[in-house]
């Protein structure tokens, strides 16, 4: 299965696969306020909401607050973001991906163009859900084999 495949999945029920963005100096208070509300664990980090810079996820800012206290909410998002961040493309092997989750021990990847505008965004659990799908299509290939459907 490929990158192109899981972003497909994400978007058919939804009609779209919107990356939610915040900028870079935005508060972390605010960056944490939107994931609460919309349910997710990670903003990507743009200045234009095209490219990334960085990401944010719970984590981060957990981690922070435990390091130095709870007046971190009112720091820029670019003071506690992860800056170095990996990409992957739509053409991309998902197993690959996931490899390369576990492996790094992030949970989100953006996914960019050859200009580097994002695509879509690729969670652990969607790499997960798209390997479990080919897994069951491919034992029901092989069960319709055996049983000669």
């Amino acid at each position: 299965m490929l990158v192109n495949q899981i972003l497909v999945m994400k978007t058919a029920p939804q009609g779209g696969n919107p990356v939610v963005t915040i900028a870079p100096d935005a508060r972390v208070e605010d960056a944490a306020r939107t994931m609460a509300e919309l349910r997710i664990g990670a903003l990507v980090v743009s200045e234009d909401g095209q490219r990334p810079v960085g990401i944010l996820s719970e984590r981060d800012i957990v981690r922070e607050i435990g390091r130095r206290g709870g007046g971190i909410l009112n720091e820029p998002v670019q003071a506690i973001m992860t800056g170095r961040i990996m990409t992957c493309h739509s053409g991309d092997d998902a197993l690959a991906v996931l490899e390369r989750m576990t492996e790094g021990r992030f949970r989100h990847l953006p996914v960019v163009d050859e200009d580097g505008i994002m695509l879509g965004l690729v969670s652990i659990g969607d790499a997960v859900s798209g390997r479990l799908k080919e897994l069951a299509a491919e034992k029901d290939a092989l069960t319709g084999m055996i049983m000669g459907v």
